[in-house]
């Protein structure tokens, strides 16, 4: 009855082989991490297509797709200048994955027995996005302005001295940013998940205990509740970060400020 009650909030997080095993003789292994991302990249394939379509008189479908375009678009163009058309892809690219990975994660699948798994709670997945993200910053920066890239790094008008003092600030402060771009995300879709679980089960531990246990069971479930519409929210507000500062990052590297 112990091993049946005890806890496991981290068990949501494990990748888990659907075919085959994990070995070091196979190295691929198709888990459900990749499923999962696998039916988010469908989803988004499916609400593109869908609202692609060039009719005279909008449907909602169109209208939904258009506008999210529209707002990724005026948000790149308001934070790089004329010269965002070029970045808009990835930018949007990086906004709608991001934004439909976290919603299919909260989505109560589990319901009708299907658990689904937040590909954004692994660090791999948002880890490797920022890197993408920065790979487009050095490479423009340097294309663009070669070793004067540099500058960025020393803010005109100010002292040689201050310069120096500061350029070795500003380089570690710029080498964190692809770190902590990628940890936002993960950290809140990762934490808000491992307290839906631990006050999940208080729920149902609190039926099942004596005394005033119901209504432990009565204040967790409102707890989860107020986590899940929370976590909708962050999902979205994850996604409109992690887009607003590649872009913000990119206009560092294309105009040096």
């Amino acid at each position: 009855m112990a091993a049946e009650a005890k806890i496991d909030p981290m068990h949501q997080f494990v990748i888990e082989p659907i075919f085959g095993s994990f070995h070091e003789s196979n190295p691929f292994v198709f888990t459900n991490s990749a499923l999962w991302m696998l039916i988010v990249l469908g989803t988004i394939y499916v609400f593109m297509m869908g609202g692609m379509r060039r009719q005279l008189v909008p449907g909602r479908w169109q209208v939904m797709v258009e506008g999210l375009i529209g707002f990724v678009d005026d948000m790149v163009q308001a934070s790089i200048g004329p010269e965002g058309k070029k970045y808009l892809p990835w930018v949007f690219t990086a906004f709608v994955f991001l934004l439909f990975a976290n919603l299919m994660g909260n989505m109560p699948f589990a319901a009708a027995g299907v658990h689904p798994f937040t590909v954004t709670s692994q660090f791999t997945i948002t880890g490797v996005m920022s890197l993408i993200s920065f790979a487009i910053v050095l490479g423009v920066g340097f294309w663009k302005h070669g070793l004067h890239f540099f500058s960025l790094f020393a803010p005109p008008g100010v002292h040689w001295i201050g310069k120096v003092l500061l350029f070795p600030i500003e380089f570690i402060s710029f080498l964190v940013r692809p770190f902590s771009l990628g940890l936002r995300p993960f950290i809140a879709m990762f934490a808000g998940h491992i307290l839906v679980d631990i006050f999940g089960n208080f729920i149902v531990q609190g039926f099942n205990a004596s005394g005033g246990g119901i209504f432990v069971s009565i204040l967790a479930f409102l707890f989860v509740a107020f986590i899940n519409i929370l976590e909708l929210l962050v999902a979205a507000i994850q996604a409109y970060v992690f887009a607003i500062l590649t872009a913000l990052y990119i206009n560092d590297a294309v105009n040096l400020h």
